[in-house]
């Protein structure tokens, strides 16, 4: 084993400057054997020492080992000795699987496992656990570090021979060096090692000689050092005489120098004070200093020319600077601290005065110089541009800003004065305007006069805002004289009521579509001037007043909120700053109290377009809608907004209203019992109604409104033309569903209404229907005895008698056939055709032109007859060569003869 060993060292190891430390012979567990050796090694050149477990097996041929596979000892988890009493070879590795190994002896297995153990306890931090292993084997190795162990040493352990192990030292290069040139100079060194040895021994007693007198020569040197050391004493207490006395010196010194010290710190802190006072002094002067020049703005200043408004404001801005300086702390304990902030206040206390009096003052002078331009809009469908008067007062708003913040008092009060002066400028100026569009939608002076007499004090038009807003949208209260204003044009006199199915009236298409467009042109001036003097005030309202806008609101506000009460909410009267969200809300309560006469105005003007002509309803509803989307699309929360929406639904309200009123009319419709029904009135007027309406919402916004509407009417359309056909005595019930369906299609295919696809497929299909059904009832049975005659015959047939032995019944012989087919002859077939035009004729209205299309439909009912006849005879008399006395050919010359002489 010892040769194998150093063969594995030489061959393997020493290569990979590993040390070999221990060696088993093993052969793997349950199979055949083949033996092979685990090695236990170390490389102790690096740091830290790498262990491993290295399997090496013959080659093949079996003349020298290779290295096959290596574990890092520090992957071993356990090993294994399956016995810790008895002598057993086995034993297992656990490394990232289990290794099983049996050992050729026992000793070397345990030589092998402790060598291992060794190993563990000297280099690696993680133990490795053993398994039932036999405690003697598990020895205590001396607890050397790293650290102590030579850098240049090389330690193995080995499990069967430990001292010589630990003994063994290699040599490093120069030691090696040194040995071979010694024995290079004695030839016998390998032959005689006696003879060498004691050559070295007498050399080494004459290197101790030489040691001996080396030190002995040295000691009268030693002496020599011995006086110098004497000597530097005495040189030492010398100098640390000197020091003291120089140290006695500094003392008187250090006293002096406390002194001037003393003094220079009492120097300095009056300084520093100084300093100080001279900041404070000085940020007192530059902070609360106002400059006689802004003094003088504030008492004199001329507030009602640029330059002055702008000395006000710089001056107003300085002051508010001084008044709100940050004080540090016992400054306002300062007496001329004190009375330069009463200064101040009164200062600011006096201009607040002056300037809430001038403004007040201003408010009322451009009153009158806005209501002298009132005149010249009177006669036009225009409102007054009130820009140069919001242009001169936005010079104020920086004061405005500056009055806002330092007596919000004044402030409110101002705001309030602006209001209640602008509310009625704005109501005498908007009330006139629809006054004026009122006279040019009814067309007539006198009418106007006639609704110019409608009281017009706050809590009449309230009232009539509350009718007007009614659940069931009826005009009641003080607005009653609205129903009674009759509208007539100077070319066209007319029913007021123009309800698209009013029977009792004139249809709605006895309208002129010229006051209609009007009317549209008219509302449309009427919103479009509305929306840009709401816009342009509410502009003007949030930079004069400095308030926000423009932002989502948190709520929102509606015409029961008391409006007298002021812009501001009970719990902010203190004179505090508003929020931000209760200046949002001031702006709309400000709007809504300047503009309070506007959503009265604009119902009752609805209302009277929508008295003048119902169709009005639809020009309303989708010019109010686009004017509701774009003041959304700039603010959703603005007044404008807000106010359209309401009137938005009172136009909705009336469409609803309008649409249900001509559906209870459709079911109140009578029909005369002596003329024929035709086309009835309210299938024409949808007609009507339909393309004015496709014409109005082209591209709407509120186009579903109207898809519903036409889903209601049609519905009743269809209702109750069945209603008056089923109830109709002159005219066949099939005739009137016939045209009316008809004419119903017609319409709805001209038109593409999308969302009446499926109506327009029913009445196709009822008036297909209703048609065939007339033919056939009308048509009847024009050869009657004939038709008679083959009813027996088909009969008979029935009963089972074969077809070609009918003619051999008595009552159904070919004697019989000739004599019924001899009373029709061509003449008489032609005189009952030309009777059934006649009636047909007279059931049939001449609006809807379907004359033609029934008598074809009969012509060919009559064809299919006679062929159903000429087939039975064919079948049933065959061979007997009887024949009609008329043909197709006949038939057609009969009916298209007729349809020309009529």
């Amino acid at each position: 084993m010892t040769a194998i060993k150093h063969a594995l060292q030489r061959d393997i190891f020493t290569p990979n400057d590993e040390r070999l430390l221990s060696i088993v012979n093993v052969c793997k567990a349950g199979k055949k054997k083949k033996n092979c050796f685990l090695c236990a090694t170390a490389v102790t050149t690096e740091r830290p020492v790498q262990v491993k477990v290295v399997k090496v097996k013959k080659s093949d041929k079996g003349d020298f080992y290779k290295r096959q596979i290596a574990w890092a000892l520090r992957d071993l988890a356990v090993v294994d000795a399956k016995d810790a009493i008895k002598e057993n070879p086995e034993f297992d590795l656990h490394f990232e699987k289990i290794y099983k190994w049996v050992a050729s002896s026992t000793a070397e297995k345990n030589a092998f496992i402790s060598c291992i153990w060794k190993l563990n306890q000297r280099y690696l931090r993680k133990k490795i656990d053993f398994v039932n292993v036999s405690s003697q084997l598990l020895e205590e190795l001396p607890k050397v570090t790293e650290e102590s162990v030579p850098s240049g040493e090389n330690q193995s352990v080995t499990g069967g021979d430990e001292e010589a192990v630990d003994e063994y030292q290699e040599l490093n290069a120069r030691e090696e060096q040194d040995i071979e040139i010694m024995m290079e100079g004695c030839e016998y060194a390998i032959s005689n090692a006696e003879a060498f040895a004691e050559k070295l021994s007498r050399e080494l007693q004459v290197l101790g000689r030489a040691n001996i007198q080396s030190i002995m020569a040295s000691e009268k040197q030693v002496n020599i050092l011995m006086k110098l050391l004497d000597e530097a004493l005495k040189e030492v207490d010398q100098i640390e005489l000197k020091l003291s006395s120089y140290e006695e010196m500094l003392q008187s010194v250090k006293e002096q120098m406390d002194q001037i010290s003393e003094s220079n710190h009492l120097i300095h802190l009056s300084n520093t004070n100084n300093v100080k006072l001279l900041s404070e002094i000085e940020f007192l002067v530059n902070h609360m200093d106002l400059a006689k020049g802004h003094i003088k703005a504030l008492q004199e200043g001329d507030l009602a020319s640029s330059r002055g408004i702008e000395a006000c404001t710089n001056a107003a801005d300085a002051l508010l600077q001084c008044m709100n300086v940050a004080l540090r702390p016992g400054h306002d304990m300062l007496l001329a601290v004190k009375q330069q902030q009463q200064r101040f206040s009164d200062l600011r206390e006096h201009f607040a005065r002056r300037l809430a009096s001038h403004l007040n003052n201003v408010f009322v002078q451009q009153g009158h110089d806005q209501s002298s331009t009132l005149a010249q809009h009177s006669v036009e469908l225009t409102l007054p541009n009130h820009h140069p008067f919001h242009r001169d007062l936005l010079r104020y708003a920086k004061l405005m800003e500056w009055l806002k913040s330092t007596d919000y008092g004044k402030y409110e009060g101002l705001t309030k004065n602006y209001m209640d002066y602008l509310s009625r400028l704005y109501e005498r100026e908007i009330k006139d305007f629809f006054e004026v569009a009122k006279i040019k939608m009814t067309g007539t002076t006198k009418e106007s006069k006639k609704f110019a007499t409608l009281p017009r004090k706050e809590s009449a038009v309230k009232q009539e805002t509350e009718s007007l807003h009614g659940s069931s949208g009826k005009l009641t209260g003080s607005t009653s004289s609205l129903n009674k204003l009759s509208v007539q044009s100077s070319g066209n006199r007319r029913s007021q009521s123009s309800s698209l199915l009013d029977m009792g009236n004139m249809s709605a298409s006895d309208l002129d579509v010229a006051d209609r467009t009007k009317f549209d042109k008219i509302f449309e001036q009427v919103l479009s001037e509305l929306e840009p003097l709401c816009l342009a005030e509410q502009d003007f309202i949030s930079k004069f007043f400095k308030l926000q806008q423009h932002q989502s609101m948190p709520g929102t506000m509606t015409e029961a909120e008391d409006l007298d009460g002021g812009p501001f909410s009970r719990q902010y009267n203190s004179g505090t700053p508003l929020p931000v969200s209760s200046e949002k809300d001031m702006i709309r309560q400000m709007m809504i109290k300047i503009f309070r006469c506007i959503e009265p105005e604009l119902n009752n003007l609805i209302a009277l377009g929508d008295k003048i002509d119902s169709f009005n309803s639809l020009y309303m509803l989708v010019k109010m809608s686009h004017h509701v989307w774009t003041a959304q699309n700039v603010d959703p929360a603005s007044f404008l907004s807000t106010t359209l929406g309401n009137v938005l639904v009172t136009v909705k309200r009336n469409f609803d209203k309008c649409i249900s009123n001509q559906i209870r009319q459709m079911e109140e419709v009578k029909i005369s019992k002596k003329s024929k029904v035709g086309i009835l009135p309210f299938v024409a007027e949808f007609e009507e109604f339909a393309g004015l309406a496709e014409s109005i919402f082209k591209n709407a916004e509120r186009r579903g409104d109207l898809d519903k509407a036409y889903t209601k009417l049609i519905r009743g359309v269809f209702v109750n033309v069945e209603k008056v056909a089923n109830e109709s005595q002159k005219t066949p019930r099939d005739v009137v569903m016939m045209e009316n369906f008809h004419h119903i299609f017609a319409t709805l295919s001209r038109l593409k209404i999308s969302c009446l696809e499926a109506e327009k497929k029913e009445a196709k299909q009822k008036y297909t229907d209703h048609l065939q059904s007339y033919v056939i009832y009308s048509l009847g049975q024009p050869l009657e005895k004939l038709n008679h005659f083959f009813e027996g015959v088909e009969a008979r047939v029935a009963q089972g008698i074969r077809e070609e032995e009918v003619s051999y019944q008595l009552a159904f012989n070919k004697q019989e056939l000739r004599k019924v087919i001899k009373e029709y002859p061509g003449k008489e077939v032609k005189k009952g055709l030309d009777n059934l035009y006649k009636k047909v004729d007279k059931h049939l209205c001449e609006e809807e032109n379907l004359l033609q299309v029934v008598w074809h439909s009969m012509q060919d009912e009559f064809i299919r007859q006679y062929k159903h006849f000429e087939g039975l005879i064919a079948r049933c008399y065959p061979g007997s060569g009887v024949t009609m006395e008329f043909t197709i050919q006949d038939i057609l010359d009969y009916c298209s003869s007729i349809a020309q002489s009529h």
